[in-house]
């Protein structure tokens, strides 16, 4: 099973757990059509409609009776007298924890995915791998992709320090994935001529592929051998270069594409403000950030579905969000999409998982 499902759903409606357990084949396939219904249309379907497509057959007297034991459930609901009928959130639960059939991602979209997002890493870096994974399950999905991502410090190729003016130097790094990182230092007052080009030249015969922890924490127990080779001056340039490119370890990235997808299919004025909520949502980076976070807890897939979680509480929107790896098996980000309580769950779900495989392995030869 793909799916790692978070804490229970809090409905409004008060559940009836023997009746959800109780529900009989005729009553779940009614159940079904009406949750595949709203994921295909997003519009309520009546006891007409679901006659003339159910398996089985059964007048629209025996359908509506059998929709009235659901509504009794809690898990659909009437958004309108006399209208059809859609799934509440506890219903989508159910669906996704107990009904939903899970696929394989076909061929042609695995080797589909996994072209583009190689292809990006090659052109450029493993960041513009992260971000061509957001863009694809955006256009997967019809929704926004996500990206969540810890910084991890490369191993690093090249250290270069080009004086700007007389008080400022430019500190260029180099990683081995071909990441480029520029800070800027203050020089020591009268700093020699060469001094520069000597702690490029300290820094570099000590990289060897170390991360900047790594190769601070080395230059600081061999602090004795530091100062036989380079003057006073020298040394603080060398400090301060290490000491102002190294941030956070657990600094964290968030990346989202496609928003403008959600704008696409508008039904009513009521999708209209519950888009403007998702987007006030999406701009409030560090809830977002937490949210994704909650799925970096364990494995494979996880599915946030509308008020299950505050942050979606208003627009009544879903997460569907896996992890990913470093080569130590270390989970260091999220990928995943963010849209409409009726996103397919059961072509997106494989989607994500596949996409958070297909990102551990590139992170896994990349670092």
């Amino acid at each position: 099973m793909l799916i790692s499902l978070i804490e229970a759903v809090q409905p409004i409606v008060n559940p009836q757990p023997q009746a959800l357990a109780a529900l009989n084949e005729r009553s779940r396939e009614i159940f079904r059509q009406i949750v595949e219904s709203y994921v295909t249309t997003g519009e309520p379907v009546g006891s007409r409609n679901l006659a003339r497509i159910l398996p089985m057959s059964l007048s629209p007297a025996s359908i509506r009776n059998v929709m009235a034991d659901l509504e009794h459930s809690g898990l659909i609901f009437a958004p309108h007298t006399s209208s059809g009928r859609l799934p509440t959130e506890l219903g989508l639960r159910f669906f996704v924890d107990a009904m939903m059939e899970i696929g394989d991602v076909d061929l042609a979209e695995k080797a589909r995915i996994e072209a583009q997002m190689q292809a990006a890493a090659s052109r450029h870096t493993f960041d513009s791998a992260l971000a061509e994974a957001s863009s694809l399950l955006s256009g997967i999905s019809r929704g926004a992709g996500v990206v969540l991502t810890t910084k991890v410090d490369a191993g690093l190729k090249h250290v270069e320090f080009v004086r700007l003016d007389p008080e400022r130097a430019l500190v260029v790094l180099v990683s081995i994935d071909g990441t480029v990182e520029n800070r800027l230092v203050d020089l020591p007052p009268g700093l020699p001529a060469g001094a520069l080009q000597e702690a490029s030249n300290f820094l570099n015969a000590r990289l060897r592929g170390r991360t900047l922890d790594t190769l601070r924490a080395d230059i600081e127990n061999g602090r004795k051998e530091m100062k036989r080779e380079l003057d006073a001056l020298t040394e603080r340039l060398v400090d301060a270069g290490l000491a102002t490119t190294v941030g956070p370890s657990e600094a964290r990235q968030l990346i989202v594409r496609g928003q403008a997808n959600l704008l696409d299919d508008l039904r009513a004025a009521e999708d209209l403000e519950r888009i403007r909520l998702l987007f006030n949502d999406l701009e409030t980076q560090k809830d977002v950030i937490e949210l994704l976070a909650r799925a970096e807890q364990g494995d494979g897939v996880r599915i946030f579905i509308g008020s299950e979680n505050k942050l979606f509480s208003l627009s009544g929107s879903s997460m569907i969000a896996a992890p990913f790896r470093d080569s130590a098996q270390k989970i260091v980000g999220v990928v995943g999409v963010i849209g409409p309580t009726r996103l397919n769950y059961s072509r997106i779900v494989p989607m994500v998982d596949y996409t958070a495989r297909v990102v551990s392995g590139l992170l896994d030869r990349s670092r």
